[in-house]
């Protein structure tokens, strides 16, 4: 069997269009799908993040946020970090340097985790 392609990430939320301001301030893009229960978002890699009211989600949602993380690569994660900074985003994680490399965490308004991250080039 072939290893699918993913299609895109939901995210369960407590209120869609609220969320989708912060996303839109963040990342700066726009959504392609908007309605009072569900928002999605196309990012440049053609991989989508939903926000759906976690209120409407079916089968209903009993995870909380938190306990899955979004990962983006940069190239430097310490302009990113200011850059977002200056947003005023809510940071689990500042800017440090783990085994795998140089990265920092903030959340967006329902607490859910979104990690910035450059892998440590290997010697």
């Amino acid at each position: 069997m072939e290893v699918p392609n993913l299609g895109f990430i939901l995210l369960f939320v407590a209120n869609p269009q609220e969320s989708s301001l912060w996303y839109k301030k963040v990342f700066e893009i726009e959504p392609i799908e908007e309605s009072p229960t569900f928002v999605m978002f196309a990012l440049k890699n053609s991989t989508m993040i939903g926000l759906w009211s976690k209120y409407t989600a079916e089968p209903r949602v009993e995870a909380s946020p938190g306990a899955v993380e979004i990962c983006f690569p940069v190239d430097d994660v310490d302009a990113m970090y200011e850059m977002l900074g200056k947003k005023k985003v809510t940071v689990a994680q500042k800017p440090t340097d783990m085994d795998f490399g140089r990265t920092f965490v903030i959340l967006d308004p329902d607490g859910h985790r979104i990690r910035i991250y450059k892998l440590f080039e290997e010697q």
